[in-house]
């Protein structure tokens, strides 16, 4: 029985073209706790192989993140499996505001500790003792009010390229990085302000509003469904849309528009940008924002020292990378000395 991905990416990207279907790109999590993992991860692998559904999905056993990609024409049985399964029912799913077919190209469901990291070794507060959720009009509300802490829940490189109008952005790499600076930054604030969080989903906010709860704050809010839900409910009910930019994600489409609004900067020439690239380097694979006239003069590189090594034969550049780690390099997203323009 098949339990795992055969094919490569770019096997799955040609029966993707030749398939010529629609996709919707679906995010969802659930805080739930899961007795055996394994056999659950194992349940979910052969009955979403069997949908075609591709994507990157953590189970715990705090419960299950999800990030996927579905065919269209199978999304009402993707949903009947899920309400099939107890705690799954009536999920709340976030469905991408701008699609794109080969947002996924594996299957890859795996067991982790925890479906976010978050560093915490404190199992004293209950992780479902959670804030009061907000719908985009309340959320619109409440932002505006002088008592009110608004918080972005997300990493640097996500806040750089769209945020909320008057929203604390930590400069963070890490989700785990976030809650100790985020602690200090609202101290004193635990009975006199609205602390409200958001975050691409919601599920760091689930979780650091149950942290901020337990740390004694008495009014503690999110953004229900993220900035994904807000921006449909934005559209759908013809609300003020208070967000700037793109939101960050995490698939092969790296952001989405949610805003005209172009925030950032390219980080090679300081031109307005806000497109995210991946080194061509595959020995640095460093995520940075580039801009047209620099990914053509680059070829798509992060550095002059990169550029000469991506023009460098294939089987030399294997060579060269042979015994040698990038892990660390890889997950500094946006953070290089290369990088001129990087705010």
């Amino acid at each position: 029985m098949q339990l795992y991905n055969k094919l490569s990416a770019e096997e799955r990207a040609a029966l993707i073209d030749q398939a010529g279907e629609d996709r919707l790109t679906i995010s969802f999590y659930q805080y739930h706790q899961i007795k055996n993992t394994q056999v659950f991860r194992d349940h979910l692998f052969i009955m979403w192989d069997a949908m075609e559904v591709l994507g990157r999905i953590y189970i715990a056993s705090e419960g299950i993140n999800a990030q996927l990609s579905v065919p269209a024409k199978r999304f009402q049985e993707f949903k009947a499996h899920l309400d099939s399964i107890d705690f799954l029912k009536d999920v709340r799913l976030n469905i991408a505001v701008e699609q794109d077919n080969k947002s996924f190209l594996k299957l890859k469901i795996k067991i982790r500790n925890k479906i976010v990291a978050d560093g915490l070794n404190d199992n004293t507060f209950d992780v479902t003792a959670i804030g009061i959720h907000l719908k985009a009009n309340e959320f619109n509300e409440i932002i505006e009010r002088e008592d009110t802490i608004l918080i972005d829940m997300r990493n640097h490189y996500e806040s750089e390229i769209g945020h909320f109008k008057n929203a604390q952005t930590p400069d963070v790499d890490t989700f785990r990085d976030s809650l100790p600076i985020i602690s200090e930054q609202i101290k004193g604030h635990e009975e006199d302000r609205n602390i409200v969080m958001y975050c691409t989903g919601g599920i760091r906010c689930e979780k650091a509003s149950a942290y901020f709860k337990h740390q004694g704050f008495k009014n503690v809010f999110q953004l229900e469904g993220g900035i994904i839900n807000y921006a449909r409910q934005v559209e759908s009910e013809a609300l003020e849309n208070k967000f700037l930019g793109k939101n960050f994600v995490f698939d092969h489409r790296k952001s989405e528009r949610i805003s005209e609004d172009i925030i950032s900067n390219c980080h090679q020439c300081g031109e307005p940008c806000d497109t995210h690239e991946n080194c061509a380097n595959e020995a640095c694979h460093l995520l940075f924002i580039q801009c047209d006239s620099c990914k053509e003069k680059m070829n798509n590189c992060c550095s002059d020292d990169c550029k000469e090594i991506h023009e460098l034969p294939e089987e030399v550049q294997k060579e060269m990378r042979k015994g040698k780690t990038v892990s660390n390099k890889i997950f500094k997203k946006g953070r290089s000395e290369v990088l001129k323009f990087k705010k």
